[in-house]
């Protein structure tokens, strides 16, 4: 089946904690299908779902770093997403399976900013994302420094995919590129 081959196989580091840093780099989600009801009047995935994708496939991600449903239910912590920039690479339509490929580009006591590719069963590149994401005290709510626990796997986690070229849609800005007259 071509879905097996979404997700590689995990190399651990000797003496990581599970989840911490035992994690590929870059960190890949479930395999997603694409959902029916996701099909635009142009007959491929609509621009709102791969948000949505890329939301789900992140939940993987923040799971590994500590941070997933049962953080946020006994810690009474979780995340919030400040700011998304989506690139629209290739079409996806009904019938595709997707998984998006997560990397920690930076981080600091409070938030993270994640970069993901959303990669076709195939391999080809669909989508890319890049997410600045708040540590959020659900009792305020206000934004809070990660806990000692949480940060230490942020810190493995980003040391991990440290060696990994900076993406190429790291840090884009929306502009309209303008030729200048000869």
């Amino acid at each position: 089946m071509a879905n097996e081959t979404l997700r590689p196989t995990l190399d651990p580091i000797p003496g990581a904690a599970p989840g911490a840093a035992g994690d590929p780099a870059p960190f890949p989600s479930r395999p997603h299908p694409i959902e029916k009801e996701w099909i635009d009047y142009n007959g491929h995935l609509n621009m709102a779902y791969y948000a949505v994708l890329f939301d789900r496939s992140v939940d993987d991600f923040f799971e590994a770093l500590g941070m997933g449903k049962q953080y946020a239910a006994t810690r009474r912590l979780t995340t919030y997403s400040a700011e998304l920039h989506i690139c629209y690479v290739r079409e996806l339509h009904l019938g595709h399976t997707v998984v998006c490929n997560a990397r920690l580009l930076d981080y600091d006591g409070k938030c993270i900013r994640v970069f993901q590719e959303m990669r076709h069963e195939d391999g080809w590149l669909a989508a890319t994302a890049e997410t600045l994401t708040l540590h959020v005290d659900m009792n305020g709510p206000k934004v809070v420094p990660f806990p000692p626990d949480v940060l230490a796997r942020i810190e493995a986690m980003h040391a991990r995919h440290a060696h990994l070229p900076v993406p190429e849609r790291a840090g884009r800005a929306i502009g309209i590129r303008r030729k200048t007259p000869a």
